[in-house]
């Protein structure tokens, strides 16, 4: 099944599909197998849900692509440009083998990348029906192209970026004193899709000390006077690229008397992190700058997590802001920088901006501001 989305220039997603060929090529695979998900939808525009019946996209390197897909489910594909992009559509029926049908495509291969999110039932299938074929990730190759977003992907970024500064801006609407954190999260909820966002990905309201717990989400606990609340949101805007964005807030007068020193150095951290973007610089560089000044202030065991993710089409990709990724940043990579501090049982807080690498530096795509904001107690 399939879902009707803005349509995208043919003439870039054919480059798209030529790059891919190419990389799969360079690789040493015979062909990508691309199951329903983000990759497809980058490759062809299209979106579609894996169920037990096999829907692929099947790019050999020395052929065109074709994509096989259920006689019932093909006409959710009607939008997608297939002629231009020079794509088959091969159909079947239950009681037909899809994989066969896939292998009768490719004919002798000797080594196929698959989809990293495709189901086992489908990589099963496929290695049944191409027994001397040794199956890889296809991961690997297709983030090479995906990191690296053109001008019309960062345009849907700056979108949802946008769009979920508009709903961090109406905080003080949801996040009250006497409610609880599962009440204010469906208002959230309900926000990120009126200010733009197709749906809401995830909400996380951390308050008092489930702000310590970065993955925390919602629960039945009651705000009150005094809580540090950390608000994580984030959704895809209807291009599929999604926001994510994370606040701190503070019901009236905080109750501890660290919460405006120790805020202070996490602030000071993620400016310095942002700061440090630029081309050529390793992305392990990024998460070192946040990192030092939380550890020299003497909270780096509270900092548990790494500095950012990637994000797109999917909420966390490559390249990852983290020790050890030497990767030097290029001109449109776009991921979240996001150092946080998380005391256990007592309170946490987070900072996070949605960042895109520019020729000669950074652009911020989320600009509310980063100060520890006070809501009404």
């Amino acid at each position: 099944m399939s879902t009707t989305v803005p349509a995208i220039d043919p003439t870039a997603l054919r480059a798209r599909l030529d790059r891919a060929r190419e990389a799969a090529g360079t690789a040493g695979v015979d062909a990508l197998l691309m199951a329903p998900g983000s990759d497809l939808r980058y490759l062809l525009g299209g979106t579609g849900t894996s169920f037990e019946r096999l829907t692929c996209l099947v790019v050999p390197t020395g052929a065109p692509a074709v994509l096989v897909v259920p006689k019932l489910e093909a006409p959710g594909y009607a939008a997608v440009p297939t002629e231009e992009l020079g794509v088959e559509i091969a159909t079947w029926v239950d009681a037909e083998d899809p994989y066969t049908l896939v292998a009768s495509r490719l004919g002798g291969v000797s080594r196929v990348a698959l989809g990293d999110m495709m189901p086992a039932l489908h990589v099963l299938g496929l290695r049944r029906a191409l027994p001397g074929a040794e199956q890889v990730l296809a991961g690997p190759i297709v983030r090479e192209l995906r990191m690296r977003k053109d001008a019309a992907e960062v345009a849907a970024l700056r979108r949802a970026g946008a769009a979920i500064d508009r709903v961090h801006a109406r905080m003080a609407e949801f996040v009250r004193v006497g409610r609880t954190e599962a009440a204010a999260g469906a208002d959230i909820a309900a926000a990120i899709v009126e200010e733009g966002h197709t749906v809401a990905e995830f909400v996380i309201v951390g308050s008092g000390p489930n702000g310590a717990s970065p993955h925390h989400s919602l629960s039945d606990r009651v705000f009150e006077a005094g809580d540090v609340v950390v608000v994580d949101i984030g959704g895809p805007v209807a291009e599929g690229y999604c926001s994510d964005s994370t606040r701190t807030y503070v019901l009236g007068e905080p109750r501890q008397q660290d919460v405006a020193d120790t805020y202070a150095v996490l602030q000071a951290a993620q400016a310095a992190a942002v700061e440090a973007v630029r081309p050529g610089v390793a992305a392990q560089d990024v998460d070192a700058a946040a990192r030092r000044i939380i550890a020299d202030a003497g909270f780096g065991e509270y900092f548990i997590h790494r500095t950012g993710h990637g994000i797109g089409l999917d909420v966390h990709e490559d390249p990852y802001i983290v020790a050890g990724n030497t990767l030097p940043l290029e001109p449109g990579m776009a991921f979240s920088v996001e150092p946080g501090i998380y005391q256990p049982g007592r309170w946490g807080a987070r900072i996070e901006d949605i960042v895109v690498v520019t020729e000669d530096g950074v652009e911020p795509l989320n600009v509310r501001p980063h100060e520890l904001t006070v809501l009404p107690a």
